[in-house]
């Protein structure tokens, strides 16, 4: 993972979740705050107390595509940088990871899980 993405995710800010493949779309947000990243294994962590309409469409296809950025972070063109995060999702219920997310976020009902294909540098 570039530098860049990793200080984007260091600040405050709206990460969006979509299922690509679905008809239609489903789109989620949630804080950058809450995303736990793998550097190590190449995925992040997502609590999910809602996202009903991205775990629904996993059975069919569990694409996904990750949007998020911060004006505090220098981009391509001035400030403001962006990313695209391609990969495959799965919900996660229990195991060590759950229980990590459950202990820091007791409000949520599973953990998102997304390994990681790609990150693009949007703006």
């Amino acid at each position: 993972m570039e530098q860049k993405f990793l200080d984007v995710m260091s600040h405050e800010g709206p990460t969006t979740i979509i299922t690509i493949n679905a008809q239609p779309a489903s789109v989620v947000n949630t804080w950058s705050s809450y995303v736990e990243i793998n550097q190590a294994e190449n995925y992040l962590l997502i609590p999910a107390a809602g996202m009903h309409s991205i775990e629904q469409d996993f059975p069919t296809d569990n694409h996904v595509v990750l949007t998020m950025g911060s004006k505090a972070v220098m981009g391509t063109e001035g400030p403001g940088a962006g990313f695209h995060v391609h990969g495959t999702g799965e919900f996660l219920e229990s195991g060590s990871a759950y229980d990590e997310m459950k202990a820091k976020f007791p409000w949520i009902r599973k953990v998102l899980k997304v390994n990681i294909d790609e990150i693009i540098q949007k703006i």
